[in-house]
């Protein structure tokens, strides 16, 4: 795991403070503190059994050394072994609770005061699993901030990196620990400032399409996931820029006619990296697409490619790749 740099205290609490929205209500610290779920102001108890959903919510918790404070995780398959994690040691420390599915009947059984996962990522009105059901039987909650900007009645819009931010100052808040989450925040800023200052300046920025899966029509990625902000803050461009939405399916002939340099592999599930990269050079289709005449795939791991610490990991791996791509 990446050590932080430190923080001075006060700084911390004022960026705490003004970042966050954080309020201790009343003078007791350890009742409850205000911070927003989405646009939601909610009173926060301090969790001491919190259950997450995916890797990227169980890396949040686990970088700000919160494993003390996790009742357990659930990990579905796509997930890639948790052995490849930075904090392999945390998550074998709780226990997995299932490799199924984010359910109400779990998350009840489990004890969980609070419940971490995105909006339609682990929370879904079909499978009956909201925040507002969870308040109702008196278990918080808490949304990746990335997945809120469509989040009925209290939506919120930020970039993804920023979102990611977000999240670890308001855990830092909710768990009570926002120096050490200003710690771990400003290690990423810097990281990230690092890969914007190397970044090569082509113009126009290296064209890049990211592909998830699916064959008839391709899952890639909009504006509003990791992997848009990963592209963009090491010099590129998505070619999918300019669509307002998470993981969404296209058309082969919008990639044809947008003529992608790159391919950014997202690697998960149980079709290997190279298995789709195979599959996209042998689409006739994709004969005329710069990325597959000059053989420019980048592959990107799934814990990269959603919300979580990881997305830094990637960011620093891809403008490594940028800086050595030429036309």
């Amino acid at each position: 795991m990446r050590t932080t740099r430190a923080v001075p205290l006060l700084l911390a609490t004022l960026l705490a403070a003004t970042a966050c929205g954080a309020q201790v209500e009343g003078a007791d610290a350890a009742a409850t503190t205000t911070v927003p779920r989405c646009a939601q102001p909610v009173e926060y108890r301090e969790p001491q059994n919190a259950v997450a959903y995916e890797g990227g919510s169980a890396d949040k918790l686990f970088a700000l050394g919160l494993a003390d404070k996790v009742r357990g995780y659930v990990m579905p398959p796509a997930n890639p072994p948790v052995t490849e994690s930075p904090w392999a040691e945390d998550y074998a420390s709780v226990e997995m609770l299932s490799d199924d599915l984010l359910n109400r009947e779990l998350v009840v059984d489990a004890g969980a005061d609070l419940v971490v996962a995105g909006w339609r990522s682990g929370f879904s009105d079909e499978r009956g699993i909201t925040p507002e059901l969870l308040d109702r039987l008196g278990i918080q909650s808490f949304m990746h901030t990335e997945t809120c900007w469509n989040y009925p009645g209290f939506p919120e819009r930020v970039t993804p990196i920023e979102g990611l931010y977000e999240d670890l100052r308001r855990l830092g808040d909710i768990f009570r620990v926002p120096e050490r989450a200003d710690a771990v925040v400003a290690d990423m800023q810097a990281r990230v400032a690092a890969v914007e200052a190397a970044a090569p300046r082509l113009d126009p920025p290296p064209s890049v399409f990211l592909y998830d899966s699916g064959t008839d029509r391709p899952n890639s990625a909009a504006n509003q996931v990791p992997p848009n902000d990963i592209i963009r803050l090491a010099g590129g461009r998505n070619i999918l820029d300019d669509v307002d939405g998470r993981w969404t399916d296209v058309g082969w002939e919008t990639v044809v006619e947008r003529q992608p340099e790159i391919i950014m592999i997202l690697d998960y599930g149980d079709q290997s990296a190279q298995e789709k990269i195979d599959f996209l050079k042998s689409l006739p289709t994709l004969r005329s697409v710069p990325a597959v005449q000059n053989d420019n795939f980048f592959v990107l791991d799934y814990n990269e490619g959603i919300s979580g610490p990881r997305n830094i990991d990637g960011l620093e791996r891809f403008g490594g790749y940028l800086r050595e791509f030429s036309r």
